[in-house]
């Protein structure tokens, strides 16, 4: 946020859901003011038995519950939602097809062990892309996980730098991957929160290829196998994610949910059985679906409000958000919300489009809830030397009358 002493104007309104909102400009160049009203109450989150969880809302990303939510654990085989986002992104740019052959090496090879998840691709065989995906996200297939790895980096520590310079690009900051799988291998970590973020990302970003973390089961090799995610099977809400399990990892699992317009991730790791994993995400949901909202407090690209522009062909540009204000909320606070803004002073043309000239702050209660950047929804040119000269001669006795005063 800008010092305080660096903003010439500071506008303030009381969001309503059924009313527009209104817009208040006063000349300050003092600090934000705080909305004082009563705090509001919230239960608290169910109490787990895990080493850690986090519940986020998808649309904002605000965390809604969370416990250790950045500590370093064996993430097993959530590891494997990077390995699919990283083949989903590179189908979608068509640096890979979907009938694409992938062979199976004797690295990659499942040899029939009970102890490990499979897609059961005989030795030196060969699988569709598309397939290949499949099997990532729906059978959990260790042998699928590493021809993929092998197949677009060449070996598997090859495919896990990549994977961990995406989750770097992520803000994925407390996560390092060693290998495409999740087995276990020391120094070979994640945290709740990263899970989070990586799967809010699947969501946003592969969207084409999303509907297959819903799909129940996949047959190949004329080996049918049901998806693991038990609460796909219980809760017509719930649309993915993964699961994982290791000895050192636990029972974990990331969980999407939607229920009318509202979108909830989470993410439990460490749970001790199957069911304790499925009954812990389900509780979390539903404590998060029955106690928030998700509001949009404004819409991208609408203007706010205009503000004075100096040496420019317009003398005003108008102000909005590059991206919607979007929060999550306890139900029932909407209208509680107050939004303010602040504007540089002195704004010269020329103004690019897009160009940020102040910042938004979205309180309730007194707290921020939200904050992003204000641009300018306009390019404005400079105006003609003459107009500049007048402009200059108007700002040096704007100057000395606010000095005087």
């Amino acid at each position: 946020m800008y010092p305080p002493s660096t903003f010439a104007f500071y506008y303030t309104d009381s969001h309503t859901m059924t009313t527009r909102l209104r817009i208040l400009t006063t000349l300050m160049v003092a600090g934000l003011s705080t909305h004082v009203a009563a705090v509001t109450i919230m239960p608290s989150p169910p109490q787990l038995d895990n080493k850690s969880y986090l519940l986020m809302d998808y649309e904002s990303g605000q965390v809604l519950a969370s416990s250790n939510p950045d500590e370093r654990i064996p993430p097993a085989s959530l590891t494997k939602m990077m390995t699919s986002l990283i083949v989903e992104q590179k189908l979608m740019a068509g640096e890979l097809q979907e009938d694409e052959p992938v062979r199976v090496s004797e690295h990659a090879w499942c040899r029939g062990s009970s102890k490990e998840s499979c897609m059961y691709i005989p030795l030196n065989g060969t699988a569709s892309m598309l397939d290949m995906l499949r099997g990532i996200i729906i059978q959990s297939g260790n042998d699928a996980s590493k021809a993929v790895a092998e197949h677009i980096a060449g070996n598997e520590g090859a495919f896990a730098d990549m994977m961990n310079t995406e989750a770097k690009r992520l803000g994925m900051n407390n996560t390092n991957f060693l290998n495409s799988t999740g087995l276990p291998m020391e120094n070979h970590y994640s945290s709740a929160r990263d899970m989070a973020i990586l799967a809010r990302t699947i969501i946003r970003d592969s969207a084409k290829y999303y509907p297959i973390y819903s799909e129940k089961e996949f047959t190949f090799n004329n080996i049918k196998q049901g998806n693991r995610n038990a609460l796909l099977f219980s809760d017509p809400s719930v649309d993915g994610l993964k699961t994982g399990y290791t000895e050192a990892a636990g029972y974990c699992m990331t969980t999407s949910s939607k229920r009318g317009a509202m979108r909830l991730i989470s993410v439990i790791m460490g749970a001790p059985s199957v069911n304790a994993r499925a009954q812990q995400s389900r509780e979390l949901l539903n404590w998060g679906f029955s106690h928030f909202e998700t509001v949009t407090l404004r819409p991208a690209a609408q203007p706010l409000a205009t503000t004075p522009i100096w040496f420019g062909q317009s003398k005003t540009v108008s102000i909005g958000l590059a991206e919607g204000l979007v929060v999550t909320l306890p139900r029932g606070q909407a209208e509680k919300v107050q939004t303010q803004f602040s504007v540089q002073p002195n704004l010269e043309a020329p103004i690019q489009q897009g160009q940020v000239i102040g910042r938004l702050i979205a309180s309730l209660d007194g707290q921020p809830v939200a904050e992003r950047p204000l641009v300018a929804l306009q390019a404005i040119e400079q105006a003609s030397l003459f107009s500049r000269l007048l402009d200059r001669i108007k700002m040096f006795f704007a100057k000395l009358i606010n000095q005087s005063a």
